[in-house]
């Protein structure tokens, strides 16, 4: 359990970044414009970043690529789990005109898309974004194997 405190405390840091991010755009009346959603990767690669790097901290002499890599994607699949439920819960419950005013906003009048299908697909953006951040922030955090020439 002790290897999965670590990811689980930055995974529901992270989720809860996300919810107030779209909330503080909701209270602008910004979030159904879909632009706005793409910090929402830089929150993400920010927790995934944070995350090995706390890792990497403690597990200094014996942290691998596979350790951190595996991290990083238990702490995004936990915080897009997370606002994924948040989601489909503000959709549904919490403001039921959104998802109509999204499709306005984005001339998708011809979509005939349902609040699952949107938020399979939040899921899916959130699933994918975590697995290019890990990508990403890991090659900080990788052990270089070049080797030094001396001139």
């Amino acid at each position: 359990m002790k290897n999965l405190s670590l990811s689980l405390r930055f995974g529901l840091v992270t989720s809860a970044i996300l919810i107030a991010y779209f909330l503080v755009l909701a209270m602008v009346d910004k979030h159904t414009n879909p632009a706005f959603s793409f910090f929402n990767a830089f929150i993400t690669a920010c927790g995934i970043y944070e995350t090995i790097r706390f890792k990497k901290l403690e597990e200094h002499a014996t942290f691998t690529y596979g350790e951190g890599f595996k991290t990083g994607l238990i702490t995004g699949f936990i915080a897009t789990a997370i606002f994924t439920v948040f989601f489909l819960v503000y959709s549904t419950e919490i403001n039921s005109s959104f998802l109509p005013e999204l499709f306005k906003n984005i001339h998708g009048d011809a979509f005939n898309t349902s609040v699952g299908m949107v938020t399979f697909i939040v899921a899916v953006m959130g699933f994918a974004t975590t697995l290019v951040s890990t990508f990403t922030v890991m090659q900080l955090f990788k052990k270089s194997k070049n080797l030094v020439e001396n001139h």
